[in-house]
């Protein structure tokens, strides 16, 4: 009778134990016991303390916010979130950069990689062929490209952007634009808007023109027309630059051809063998260029051309072409030069092909430049490939 009283105040449905088994119970085994019942009962209470069925944390996702949701979970400390996309201020370096461009969230990885030529200040194609008017000098005979107070050049401003990347790139001027007012329409149409267009001063309605030509993404260059041998026999036209004028006056003819219209990157010789191999003509013609701002495209047709050292000495922008892509009117022969522009382009890194707005050439440029591309070929502006001295 002595265990009844323990009986009675053991809880319902536990056996009596006899003696024995109660006496194996230590106390280690009560002590444990208590120590489990505690943090069950701090834990209850900590639970107890906070709202139930909280609200997860919010995961960063990759897409970049652009509606109002809900507020997400704070970002650590060391990235912070920004008040709108900000691109990182890129090194001043020669060549193309990765810009990793950070979103609202802060976290994570950045949401966006934007490639950046700081060569390539293009003007927005958008209002390409809007002149800038802090580059044109007030001409009598119209407006002349200049350097603008702060230091911009035409060469600069005027070119359109292209990738910056470092491929296989291939730039094609076609020259003769503005002579005629069909073929130049179809020019522009049909030409992709990488290849580069130059008008001929001679020509019509060239503001127009050029107005459409920008708005169709062209880069443009002005051609000048410089004496060739066996002048005047082969004429390139009137305000011909001549060995025997003066170098005013082949200043003020190049200055009649530069007015001709605006927002070009360079301009481009027609013809002209014999100026370009005399000293004492090409350099006041190459340093106007250099005090202007603007580049030169030597279309490649007389090795003895002086013009790349002169560019070199007055800072003007260079390019020389590596072909005349169309001397033989015939679409086998101009597809022929073209894939010989593209191994060129393969080997070095770039070629230049020089055409004429003739319809087979158009037409024939336009196929191979769809093709070209889908081989990994990038077709860039003349700008792209030009060696500018003041960039070294």
């Amino acid at each position: 009778m002595a265990d009844t009283g323990k009986d009675i105040e053991r809880p319902l449905g536990q056996t009596v134990r006899s003696p024995r088994a109660a006496g194996k119970l230590g106390g280690g085994t009560i002590a444990a016991t208590v120590v489990v019942l505690a943090v069950v009962g701090v834990s209850g209470a900590i639970a107890l303390r906070e709202k139930p069925f909280r609200k997860p944390q919010e995961v960063a996702v990759s897409t970049p916010k652009v509606t109002a949701a809900a507020e997400p979970a704070a970002a650590p400390a060391a990235l912070a979130p920004v008040a709108a996309a900000k691109p990182e201020a890129p090194a001043k370096t020669g060549g193309p950069q990765i810009i990793h461009v950070q979103t609202e969230e802060g976290d994570g990885p950045p949401k966006a990689i934007v490639i950046h030529d700081p060569s390539t200040l293009g003007q927005n194609l958008k209002i390409a062929h809007i002149p800038d008017k802090a580059l044109i000098e007030a001409s009598e005979t119209g407006p002349l490209p200049v350097r603008a107070a702060d230091g911009r050049r035409p060469f600069d401003v005027y070119a359109r952007p292209w990738s910056g990347a470092r491929g296989a790139r291939v730039a094609i001027v076609i020259g003769g634009l503005a002579v005629s007012q069909t073929g130049t329409q179809a020019a522009i149409a049909k030409l992709p808007a990488e290849v580069t267009l130059a008008f001929a001063p001679q020509g019509n309605s060239i503001g127009r023109w050029m107005q459409a030509a920008r708005q169709a993404g062209h880069e443009i260059v002005m051609q000048v027309p410089l004496e060739p041998f066996d002048y005047p026999n082969i004429n390139p036209g009137r305000n011909t630059l001549t060995v025997a004028a003066s170098a005013d006056e082949n200043l003020k003819n190049l200055h009649w051809a530069l007015s001709r219209t605006t927002n070009y990157t360079g301009v481009m010789n027609y013809m002209g063998a014999r100026f370009s191999a005399d000293a004492a003509a090409m350099e006041p013609f190459m340093a106007e260029l250099g005090k202007r701002g603007l580049a030169y495209i030597d279309d490649g047709s007389s090795a003895r051309s002086l013009a790349p050292d002169l560019a070199l000495k007055d800072g003007v922008p260079f390019v020389s072409g590596d072909t005349a892509i169309d001397a033989v009117q015939d679409r086998g022969a101009i597809l022929k030069k073209l894939d010989g522009l593209e191994a060129t382009a393969r080997a070095k890194g770039f070629a230049v092909g020089i055409g004429s707005a003739f319809d087979l050439t158009v037409d024939t440029v336009s196929s191979w430049v769809a093709e070209a591309k889908k081989r990994g070929i990038e077709i860039v502006p003349i700008s792209a490939v030009a060696i500018d001295p003041q960039k070294g």
